[in-house]
């Protein structure tokens, strides 16, 4: 008998008709990893294959196994996702799995009827799927009902953990397995699930955080590549012109309208690196269609669509017999099975090869090769346009995205934390609301023992809980125990409280008594906006409830949410250089890009920016092209301003993280990475000393709350990056010796 009939008969009935009725012929490779690690030890276990490969099955079906021959007497496992439609989506999965198991499964956040919920806290068992918000709520509020709805927790299941470790939301996770497991005295197994791990020693120590046992990585044969993958570039002829309400009228654009065609009579997505950009490109397909006289097939799904929008494009893809275009953000680029797509189309270059692997991810299942077309449009440059502004960056970013992972199988592992203030604030306030009143004392042991917090020192613990008394966020009782004060009352009587992420003081818009979602700042009436992929006229603002109320007009329009990219490896800076640098011709370049790399090539060649680093412009002006990540090149802009007075240097300006701008009007390139060189064999560089007195470096959601102090010294430990920063200055003045 085979290792893989020996674990297939340990399964139940259930479980090998679910196998039977899918027509596998046998145990997957990460499906007999699974059930070895959690049949037969007790440790951790990190799941990492590729997208559609069956990790979720391979995670559920030994632990089904267990819970149906042992029940728990408690909420058995504890499944934690970090988007609502993963949590719906994966619960109709396992849902379909349990039918005759018996064994309930109950899914659990903010868009769930309480009815739900409440049977569950009656009868807490079987499998619990929540958010990291809605658990961080469940803690708070029922800290008291932790031990019976939890006693006898086996297992916990963290979905799409690329997304979450070293994040502030990944590590309030693993504050709130800190907290369950003290409360019921024992710490439940941890599986992790991702199809895009990067450096997976680092993911599992994150998995494992806490927990007391180690983590199991199973490794699989690699597998062999096979995409349909197609780039494509555009010049923008002209900007559409907008009439006196603000939008913009339909104009042919061959980009968008190669777009179209891209996903005409398709079942597809369309990924865009922005709410902002998902909502236009949405309208501009609409307009499109009406303009040819053809079907409005175009859905939209991100954040800030109503919970009825984003469920009706889920369920619509799903649908074999719909044919449906989606324009989406991250939302949909987990692991949401959404049936057998044709095509991804990707509208510009990708923030990371994990985001490219998981969106590509999305088609190509039931046996068919995954399939994207990227398209890049940007502004044709005039002849006497700067250096810079002659480089396709977009398309630059996206081969080497591209070839990263098919030369090296490149992944950015994940970005560490280790002064998460933010977070501590909150868990401070969370603690403290749960527990009731806790000496300085005993609140210290209990926060700085959770794991994320290992590096920060008592004493500014100390200084964080000074300025929270000060701020009365936590107030001292004449017994000189510690409770929430008035002000952290405030902060905790909202549900937004339970996020770490950041978010806004949104308005909620409605069309007569239909939901469309939320906006961050209300036009005046009479005025419109975009939402939905629709433009809207205000028609009321109740600011008190903060409502908008619209009707729909037609149009296209932008609109805006506050926000941020997210970090960017500089290995993929490294290969971008090398793009510009090398011959070679990438299979997938479609005419267009093809020559616009060319000429891209020509330019890079012609005035040695890919050679010398620090390219003289004319008069006082040079460009740097330091190709380096998002950390080491805030360094070293940070450090060259310092250093600015010597060689009179002013004028820094910067794009993403391709090249710095400067006007240096004593010295010569040489002379200045000289001098820089000289200071990083010195004494190297002083984080601390990169950032001003004055500097409030606030990012997180709590940030705003943080002694200065505090935030200037987490802002130089973990958005800093000096040492890669001097070896790259290093290299730089080395390019002075060639």
């Amino acid at each position: 008998m085979t290792e893989a009939d020996r674990i297939f008969e340990r399964f139940p009935d259930f479980i090998r008709e679910f196998i039977y009725s899918h027509s596998w012929e046998s145990l997957r490779a990460v499906q007999i990893a699974a059930a070895k690690t959690i049949f037969e030890t007790d440790r951790n276990l990190l799941l990492t294959s590729s997208t559609a490969s069956g990790k979720t099955e391979a995670a559920f079906f030994p632990i089904l196994t267990e819970l149906y021959y042992n029940r728990p007497s408690s909420i058995g496992v504890l499944y934690i996702a970090p988007l609502k439609s993963l949590i719906n989506d994966q619960f109709l999965r396992i849902d379909s799995l349990l039918d005759e198991s018996g064994i309930k499964v109950t899914h659990w956040h903010g868009d769930v009827a309480a009815s739900h919920k409440k049977k569950l806290l009656t009868s807490p068992e079987g499998i619990l799927q929540i958010t990291p918000e809605s658990l961080e709520a469940m803690l708070i509020n029922r800290s008291n009902d932790i031990p019976r709805l939890f006693g006898d927790l086996r297992y916990v299941v963290i979905d799409e953990i690329h997304t979450l470790t070293g994040s502030d939301r990944g590590n309030q996770i693993i504050c709130q397995l800190a907290r369950i497991s003290r409360l019921i005295g024992h710490s439940p197994r941890r599986i992790g699930l991702s199809a895009t791990v990067g450096k997976t020693e680092d993911a599992a120590a994150w998995l494992s955080a806490g927990s007391g046992r180690d983590t199991d990585v199973p490794l699989f044969e690699t597998e062999q590549i096979r995409w349909r993958l197609g780039m494509e570039h555009f010049f923008i002829h002209g900007k559409n012109e907008g009439d006196e309400k603000g939008e913009a009228v339909a104009a042919l654009d061959a980009g968008y309208e190669y777009m179209y065609d891209c996903v005409r009579d398709k079942k597809a997505l369309v990924f865009s690196n922005s709410r902002e950009e998902t909502e236009y490109v949405c309208a501009t397909l609409r307009q499109i269609a009406c303009r040819r006289g053809e079907r409005d097939i175009f859905l939209i799904h991100h954040g800030n669509l109503s919970a009825s929008l984003r469920e009706e494009a889920e369920m619509k893809m799903k649908d074999e017999e719909v044919h449906a275009v989606t324009c989406a953000t991250v939302t949909m680029e987990l692991g949401i099975d959404i049936g057998k797509l044709e095509r991804i189309l990707q509208n510009d270059a990708p923030n990371s090869v994990s985001s490219f692997l998981q969106r590509l991810g999305r088609s190509g299942r039931r046996g068919q090769p995954p399939e994207m077309m990227m398209v890049f449009r940007e502004e044709e440059p005039l002849p006497n346009a700067p250096l810079p502004q002659l480089i396709p960056w977009g398309l630059i970013r996206a081969i080497a995205i591209v070839q990263l992972y098919i030369e090296e199988r490149f992944i950015e592992p994940p970005f560490s934390k280790n002064q998460p203030m933010s977070l501590l604030f909150h868990q401070t306030l969370s603690v403290l609301a749960a527990s009731g009143e806790l000496t300085a004392a005993r609140l210290a042991e209990r926060v700085l023992g959770l794991p994320p917090f290992a590096d920060i020192s008592r004493e500014d613990y100390k200084a964080l809980i000074v300025s929270m008394l000060n701020s009365d966020m936590i107030e001292m009782t004449e017994e000189r125990g510690l409770i929430v004060g008035l002000a952290g009352e405030r902060l905790l009587n909202s549900f937004k409280f339970y996020a770490v992420f950041n978010d806004s003081e949104d308005y909620t818009v409605r069309c007569e008594s239909e939901e469309i979602g939320t906006i961050t700042t209300p036009p005046p009436a009479g005025d419109r906006f975009a939402l939905a992929g629709r433009v809207w006229e205000v028609t009321e603002v109740d600011t008190q409830r903060r409502l908008v109320y619209v009707k729909s007009v037609e149009g296209k329009m932008e609109i805006s949410w506050p926000g941020e990219y997210g970090e960017i490896h500089t290995r993929i800076l490294e290969r971008m250089k090398q793009v510009l640098s090398e011959d070679t011709v990438y299979p997938y370049l479609k005419e267009n890009a093809r020559h616009r790399l060319e000429v891209a090539r020509r330019v890079a060649r012609a005035t040695g920016m890919t050679k010398n680093s620090l390219i003289h412009l004319g008069g006082y002006t040079w460009c740097l092209f330091p190709w380096l990540g998002t950390r080491s090149f805030r360094t070293l802009r940070k450090f060259l301003a310092q250093n600015a007075h010597r060689f009179g240097i002013s004028g820094i300006e910067f794009e993403g993280c391709y090249y710095i701008t400067f006007r240096m009007e004593r010295g010569s390139g040489e002379e200045l990475f000289a001098y820089l060189s000289s200071l990083v064999e010195r004494g190297g560089i002083d984080p601390m000393t990169l950032v001003s007195p004055k500097e409030l470096p606030v990012f997180e959601k709590y940030d705003s709350y943080i002694p200065g102090e505090l935030l200037r010294y987490a802002y130089a430990t973990d958005k800093l990056n000096p040492r890669e920063t001097e070896q790259r200055i290093r290299d730089i003045y080395s390019e002075y010796d060639l």
